[in-house]
This record gives structure tokens, C-alpha cells and sequence, in this order.
């Protein structure tokens, strides 16, 4: 069943939504998306968006042959993102944020953690980040990257609990529905299985490099780590306000374990422990009883060699109470702990952010 009263979403929007036309943005199809996320916002929700059309939207302003080489495409990308973007800005009234991400950004792990401290940054600020892949340099990615893909990837980094693709066609269907008339919509997806892939068929877009197979792809990445998935149809303006009023209007693929869960199991069992933290009695509390994060004025000690985005063991009277991603390495945490954050940049000449380790990057053991 859709959980309506999601927390965190990221909200993927493909080429043929953006540049229906292929050569240029266009707000055919953007009101109602735009408008669901401004009402989402005032509801107190926090919402990503994913956007496609920086290559659609340059395609027009770029001298090419019949099928664009990849340095026109990236050519075109690099024209077509800044219009893609003040096409979004121009429907709402609050800051939007550029973010350009490549596959390798999202796996190297300082990277990574970067990433998810903009994002948090961002959202904390009232802004709207919106992602896209850079294609102006990322050959491998203008190749056989898709946005789907990149999307789960973001929502798993923003630690988001819903991923809304917004397509041209309402949903995964028990036969393509493009040649057979009574092929049936399916509204819910329990397990994905080869079953499930092969209904996927290939793409549906000439412009977009994600079909169903990608998106099938993404919903597998967000379900198996306790994110709801929806496949919709964005060109119909009534899924919105099916989508507010609490209803799914397209497939939903059902999470197989809890959003809680899942990051908790990835801190505790997936990242081995690079060093450890020894903790006073009033950060214990603060962590145990108040679900606070970590303060360099709580440390007492640091043990190992791990650098920023790694994990540590939190230790108190020597027991380990806690697991988490610091913000800060060995060294530099050495160098604070103890002191209070505004001291941080005193002492370090730089600042990364008042705390040794976030709690949403912290599990209790």
C-alpha cells in the first residue's frame, strides 16, 4: 500500500517531460509536477528532484548529424542545462539548486558523503536540489547511464523514503501496451523477480536512455534498501492529485524491509569499523537518550587511521555503544576533540560542519 505520508522524496522527471519536442524545454507537462511539489513542501515534506532534458533541450543549438556523436551530445548538454534549470526556476517561488553528479561520484566514498551533506545542506535551507548527470564530461555515463538509475542512487544518498519516476506511460504493464490493446496495468509490485524484468520490454523513449529495464533497475535499488517506488504517468496532470490525495496511480513497488532497517543493517554490518571513538558520559546521553549527534566536545579519545566519510566505532568506558560515518579523519579529530564547534576552524583552518559524526549517519549498537 502507498505510505502517503512520506517524509523525503526524490521525484524523477524524463526527457519526453521535459523537451516533449526534442529540441528545446517546454512546460507542457511541468505545472502539475511543479505544483505537487510546492504542495508537498507546504506540508512540511522535503522533496529532491531528478531532472532529465539537458541534451533534448540543447539538441536545437548544436549543429549534428542524424544521430549526434558524444562530443555534440555533450555539447548540447552543456547548452541545454542551463535552460533546463531556468526552466524548473521558473515555476517556482524558491531557490533551486543545481547538482551535477557522475557514476564515479557516487561511489567514491568522500564523494559520496559530500554529496549527502550538500543535499542536507540544501534541504535545511528551504532550496530545491535539482541533480542531473553531468553529461559535459562523463563519456562512459552519456553512453549507458540513465537518469532512472541516477535517481535511486540519489534517493539512497538523501536517504529518502519514497522515489516517484515520472514517465510518459502509467506504469509497468502485463504486456506493452504501445502494441497490444489489452495489456493491463499493474498497480502493485511485491517482488521483483526475472518475471518482472521481462515485462519491462526495452525503451520507450527515442531520446531518453532509460525504459522500463532502467526503471525496473532503479525500483530493485530503492525497495531492497526500504524506499517505496512509483512509476507514473507524468503527462496526466490528475496523477498528482491522485498522488496528494494519498492514492497511487500507477505501479508502486512495495519495500521489502524497512527504511529504518535498511540503512541501520548498511552502518552496522556492510561498513567495517576503520577506528574508534571514546565518548564522555554527557555524549553518551545525549546519544542514547536524545538521539543527538556526535560533538567534538564529547570525544575523549580516537583510535585508528580513517579518513572523513569512513565509519568508527563509538566507545564508551571501552563498550561499544554506536557505529557512524565521521565528517572529520583521525587526525583532525585528535586535534578538536574536546573543543567546542565554534573552535573548529580555529584550530583545523577549515570547517566541514559542527559535528564529528551526523545523526542520521549513526546507529546505536
Amino acid at each position: 500500500m502507498y505510505q502517503a505520508n512520506w517524509k523525503r522524496a526524490v521525484i524523477k522527471v524524463g526527457s519526453s517531460l521535459i523537451a516533449p519536442n526534442n529540441n528545446q524545454c517546454s512546460q507542457e507537462y511541468l505545472g502539475p509536477i511543479a505544483e505537487f511539489i510546492s504542495t508537498s513542501r507546504k506540508q512540511g515534506k522535503q522533496v529532491i528532484l531528478v531532472s532529465s532534458g539537458s541534451v533534448a533541450a540543447g539538441r536545437g543549438k548544436i549543429r549534428h548529424k542524424h544521430r549526434p556523436s558524444i562530443t555534440e551530445k555533450q555539447a548540447m548538454a552543456a547548452i541545454g542545462q542551463t535552460q533546463m534549470m531556468a526552466n524548473w526556476a521558473g515555476l517556482f517561488d524558491f531557490d533551486c539548486a543545481q547538482m551535477l553528479l557522475t557514476s564515479d561520484d557516487l561511489h567514491n566514498r568522500s564523494r559520496y558523503v559530500n554529496i549527502k551533506n550538500t543535499l542536507r545542506e540544501l534541504l535545511k535551507n528551504h532550496a530545491l536540489p535539482i541533480v542531473n548527470e553531468n553529461d559535459t564530461v562523463a563519456i562512459n555515463e552519456l553512453k549507458v547511464g540513465d537518469n532512472d538509475n541516477l535517481a535511486a542512487y540519489t534517493a539512497l544518498v538523501a536517504e529518502a523514503d519514497t522515489l516517484i519516476i515520472c514517465s510518459d506511460i502509467n506504469g509497468l504493464y502485463d504486456a506493452d501496451p504501445r502494441y497490444n490493446t489489452n495489456a493491463q496495468l499493474i498497480p502493485e509490485v511485491a517482488t521483483i523477480d526475472s518475471r518482472i524484468y521481462q515485462l519491462a520490454g526495452g525503451a520507450g523513449s527515442d531520446m531518453g536512455t532509460g525504459g522500463m529495464q532502467t526503471k525496473i533497475q532503479a525500483a530493485q535499488k530503492c525497495v531492497d534498501s526500504g524506499i517505496q517506488t512509483l512509476i507514473v504517468n507524468g503527462r496526466d496532470k490528475n496523477v498528482f492529485t491522485e498522488l496528494a490525495k494519498g492514492r497511487s496511480p500507477g505501479t508502486l513497488f512495495i519495500p521489502n524491509k524497512s527504511l529504518d532497517n535498511a540503512r541501520d543493517n548498511w552502518l552496522r554490518h556492510t561498513l567495517k569499523a576503520k577506528g574508534s571513538i571514546e565518548i564522555d558520559q554527557g555524549a553518551q546521553q545525549a546519544l542514547l537518550q536524545h538521539g543527538a549527534s556526535l560533538l567534538p566536545s564529547g570525544i575523549i579519545k580516537v583510535s585508528g587511521q580513517f579518513s572523513s566519510g569512513e565509519a568508527v566505532n563509538i566507545t564508551y568506558n571501552n563498550t561499544a555503544i554506536a557505529k557512524g560515518i565521521v565528517l572529520y579523519g583521525a587526525t583532525d579529530l585528535a586535534a578538536i576533540k574536546g573543543l567546542n564547534s565554534q573552535n573548529i576552524e580555529a584550530s583545523l583552518g577549515y570547517f566541514l560542519g559542527e559535528v564529528a559524526i551526523h545523526r542520521d549517519d549513526l546507529v546505536l549498537l
